[in-house]
């Protein structure tokens, strides 16, 4: 079975992007911007105080790493003028934008917004609003897209699995948006399906999930999805994507031939968008604990620059990781 990691990372090595890590304070933070640097995945910049940095960390080689100090660096005054300006229908002000720029994600943000870093990787000591609400405020949502998600890709455990001819799956939204509209969610479909291309490599077959097959049931939330799935093929009509399906439906052949014999989706899908939070979080877990599938994500798409968020719990490969997929959406 191919490693789909070691393919991201050798694509995103071919790329040499500018990502910076915001939390030079976590040692699994400090320990990736030096492997990834060593690995050649991106150009990493790391923030924080130098001498701090390396004091706690003396075992970590940070050759070829850029350290830089949001407290002083000489892009301050640039960086507080321009937060000011993208702020101003809220009445920042100069002191407002100081105080905030002390934040390393803030810093950050503003590095990508100014175009001195590619991508931005946080939230391995900071929660998930700390990473989302500067991307929100500074970065912004990409033109036409209405709201930021996430997606998951799905690895296939070591052993294979009969309905994963491409040794993973992609699943969204499992982490970001509690309930989606169905604009918000043909754009989540949009997305993923993009992502599902520039990051995974695979041909995306999208999947629009309910618990009815193409009107099997009649209930709001399955108008929602058909909706969804109306408003998608308008944006995108070369797409390949179908629904309302349920899961069976979606990736079993002989299950698709009964429910949906027509679809060019239905018994072959490889990207599954959910309907809600509530099933897609769970069923990613579900995929993880029972499935044996390993679950890198939730990866941040929908901004007009890439910015992701960490688990507070994720291990420094994981920070390498996402690195690397952060590098690949610099090309979507």
């Amino acid at each position: 079975m191919k490693n789909i990691l070691d393919e991201i990372k050798s694509k995103a090595k071919a790329l040499q992007k500018t990502i910076v890590l915001c939390e030079g304070e976590d040692s699994r933070v400090v320990k990736a911007a030096a492997d990834a640097t060593k690995e050649g995945v991106a150009k990493i910049v790391l923030l924080g105080n130098e001498s701090e940095i390396k004091a706690k960390n003396p075992d970590v080689d940070l050759t070829g790493v850029t350290i830089v100090d949001p407290l002083t660096s000489d892009k301050l005054d640039e960086y507080n003028a321009k937060l000011c300006e993208l702020r101003a229908s809220k009445g920042m002000t100069p002191d407002q934008a100081a105080k905030l720029l002390q934040d390393g994600t803030y810093f950050g943000a503003m590095m990508l917004k100014m175009g001195d870093v590619d991508g931005l990787v946080s939230g391995a000591c900071h929660s998930t609003a700390n990473t989302l609400r500067p991307g929100l405020q500074i970065i912004k949502t990409a033109k036409g897209v209405s709201s930021v998600s996430s997606f998951n890709l799905m690895i296939c455990p070591p052993q294979g699995n009969p309905y994963c001819p491409d040794d993973l799956v992609i699943f969204a939204d499992c982490g970001l948006n509690p309930t989606y509209t169905s604009e918000g969610l043909a754009d989540c479909a949009i997305a993923t399906a993009n992502s599902a291309k520039a990051i995974a490599g695979v041909e995306p077959r999208v999947a629009m999930l309910s618990f009815s097959t193409k009107g099997s049931a009649k209930h709001d939330n399955v108008s929602m999805v058909a909706e969804a799935v109306r408003i998608a093929k308008e944006k995108a009509p070369d797409l390949k994507l179908d629904g309302e399906l349920q899961f069976d439906a979606a990736i079993v052949p002989s299950v698709a031939a009964l429910k949906a014999p027509d679809s060019d989706v239905a018994g072959k899908a490889n990207v599954f968008i959910f309907p809600d939070l509530q099933a897609g979080n769970i069923g990613y877990k579900i995929a993880e604990r029972l499935g044996g599938f390993m679950a890198v994500g939730p990866i941040c798409q929908g901004f007009a620059k890439p910015l992701n968020d960490l688990s507070r719990g994720c291990k420094s490969e994981d920070i390498v990781a996402a690195v690397a997929i952060t590098a690949l959406q610099t090309q979507l």
